[in-house]
């Protein structure tokens, strides 16, 4: 059964339609890539999920369980469940690496600091920082900045992890690092949904890639299919200029 189903979901801000009916399933510990041209509505779809944007039509289901995004208890409810990451880091530059990996649980869930700082000092030491957990943000590279961002949305326990264009503000040499840390995630069972425009990134470490252009799934297929053998002609457009760069 599908962790995360979208059904024939629909969005708008004010009157420009951004999402046109997207049906998206993540299975379980699967890791599915949302690929395509700026404006085609995938960020939209995480802000869904994070109940920052109501849908006006369709439904969202997480667990076989649909979301009503007109009771505010069932918003906090999805976001206590799916946890996102932007590409820019948001970290509070008054604390430390270790503060603000704790802050959500602590400060958001009211959980107690003793019983949250171990996690902390274990999700950071998986996103190689355990050596960074008493710097600031400022002392740190901006690789290092996206990884405490990551251990951060971990932090929370997230049954689904959203990353969106998490190596887009990144000097090129420190992507790979960021990479490197999804990429575990990945091998270790973590259910993603993840938008970037690597797109090397994206064959690599996804089950599944869904094309978007103009607030549709235009094919949704195995990475090979997409890549390789799409279906569409605007796919094959997209992934022929993609890899013409």
């Amino acid at each position: 059964m599908a962790h995360l189903e979208l059904d024939n979901i629909s969005a708008a801000y004010g009157k420009l339609r951004v999402l046109d009916g997207i049906d998206i399933s993540v299975g379980s510990g699967e890791t599915v890539g949302l690929i395509g041209p700026s404006g085609s509505g995938k960020s939209t779809i995480l802000r869904v999920l994070t109940g920052l944007l109501k849908p006006e039509a369709g439904q969202v289901r997480v667990g076989g369980e649909p979301i009503n995004f007109d009771k505010p208890a069932e918003i906090r409810r999805l976001r206590d469940r799916a946890a996102i990451v932007f590409q820019q880091y948001n970290l509070f530059q008054n604390l430390t690496v270790l503060e603000n990996v704790m802050i959500a649980p602590t400060k958001v869930r009211g959980r107690k600091p003793r019983d949250v700082r171990p996690e902390a000092e274990h999700l950071l030491a998986k996103v190689g920082l355990a050596d960074k957990i008493n710097s600031y943000p400022d002392q740190l590279s901006g690789g290092q900045q996206q990884r405490v961002a990551i251990a951060r949305g971990l932090c929370l326990k997230p049954e689904i992890l959203l990353l969106d264009e998490v190596t887009a503000a990144l000097d090129p040499e420190l992507v790979s690092e960021v990479l490197d840390t999804i990429r575990g995630l990945a091998e270790d069972g973590m259910t993603m949904l993840i938008v970037s425009h690597e797109m090397g990134f994206i064959r690599e470490i996804s089950a599944r890639v869904a094309f978007m252009a103009d607030g549709k799934v235009v094919e949704l297929g195995s990475p090979a299919q997409i890549f390789d053998a799409p279906e569409k002609e605007r796919t094959r457009d997209f992934v022929g200029k993609i890899l013409r760069h």
